[in-house]
């Protein structure tokens, strides 16, 4: 049975790793550099988006990660943080995105004179109205920077532990993995879990899998950004299989960074098919111009996931959430009674891969 993209929109779905400085609406950056008098490459909407948005022009992870020094210039006051953030969660509920993780750098909010403490006080007012007008439950993730110092990444952490309980669930090491190694990061990452908080880290995208071990042994990530070259280390990929440690995987950003040669290529499906636990995302929904939705689709096409598919992905997403067990079985038996109730998607194999 064909899978109709309207059908995908429809389905209850879990984002686990969604860069708030990515995924701005084209409108709201032209508006707010408006009101705050913000410089831009362009203010023609369509030419601004050429810029944006990658497309077909690929690059390395350094030129991708360069375009957000464009949405950054407008991201300098409270009122359009909570302002992206509302709108983050609006764009979300439109395509039933149940539960999404929010993650960004307060660190880089701070040009203006925005404390630390703001630039996530004005993020969690932006997404509580967004589940009060919505229904959509989100989390913060606080971003460490590979190539800021360790004593931002500290500073940081210390933010997230204060933060957390308050909406903030996790902490990430972001930016260009290359010469930037996650072990010197350790620090404020040994804080994170001496407070028992979650950790997630980008790895393994622009560089081996010796980037995704440290990300594990040297600073304890519970879950890995993209992984994409995990399968080059067979023993270190049973590792993460064996401790059910999951992929956040990003097909379209992957591609456009050339962490995969070809979107045919992308080691998902062989993931997948191992039994290691895989989550769909959609990285930056503007900079690589995706929705959650988009990526379903490329899944189906690619690897022909069915719904039944589908509906384990998405509970190993929310098995996977950083969210306290309690209310991760809430929301996982809401979302398979809706899949079984609305979608008539039954639970067949789903037991299998947990």
């Amino acid at each position: 049975m064909k899978i109709s993209d309207s059908l995908l929109k429809k389905l209850p779905k879990v984002e686990l790793h969604c860069h708030l400085d990515g995924c701005l609406r084209l409108e709201t950056i032209l508006d707010l550099a408006q009101q705050q008098k913000v410089s831009l490459p362009s203010f023609n909407p369509t030419e601004l988006k050429k810029i944006l948005s990658i497309g077909k022009k690929r690059g390395s992870l350094e030129e991708y990660i360069a375009r957000f020094d464009i949405t950054l210039s407008v991201m300098q006051t409270p009122d359009a943080l909570k302002r992206i953030a509302y709108e983050l969660i609006a764009d979300a509920a439109s395509e039933n995105i149940r539960y999404i993780e929010v993650r960004y750098s307060p660190i880089l909010h701070t040009g203006k004179g925005m404390t630390l403490e703001d630039a996530v006080i004005s993020v969690l007012d932006g997404l509580r109205k967004g589940e009060e007008d919505f229904g959509v439950k989100s989390g913060i993730i606080v971003c460490g920077i590979r190539h800021i110092s360790p004593e931002s990444s500290l500073k940081l952490a210390d933010l997230c532990v204060r933060y957390k309980n308050k909406g903030v669930v996790g902490f990430d090491l972001a930016g260009a993995e290359e010469n930037y190694p996650a072990k010197d990061h350790r620090e404020a990452f040994y804080m994170i879990l001496n407070h028992n908080i979650n950790a997630t880290i980008h790895a393994g995208e622009a560089f081996g899998p010796s980037s995704i071990h440290q990300a594990i042994h040297y600073c304890g990530a519970h879950r890995i950004g993209h992984g994409t070259r995990l399968r080059e280390d067979r023993d270190l990929m049973n590792y993460v299989n064996n401790h059910r440690i999951a992929l956040e995987i990003c097909l379209t950003s992957n591609w456009h960074t050339h962490s995969v040669r070809s979107l045919k290529h992308h080691p998902m499906k062989y993931y997948y098919d191992q039994g290691i636990r895989v989550t769909l995302n959609t990285d930056n929904r503007l900079i690589s111009d995706t929705t959650l939705t988009k990526e379903f689709a490329l899944a189906r096409d690619l690897f022909g996931f069915t719904l039944h598919d589908f509906r384990e992905i998405t509970i190993v997403a929310m098995k996977s959430a950083f969210l306290p067990h309690m209310a991760r079985r809430v929301m996982i038996k809401n979302i398979a009674d809706e899949l079984e109730t609305e979608f008539k998607i039954l639970p067949e194999y789903i037991e299998q891969k947990m």
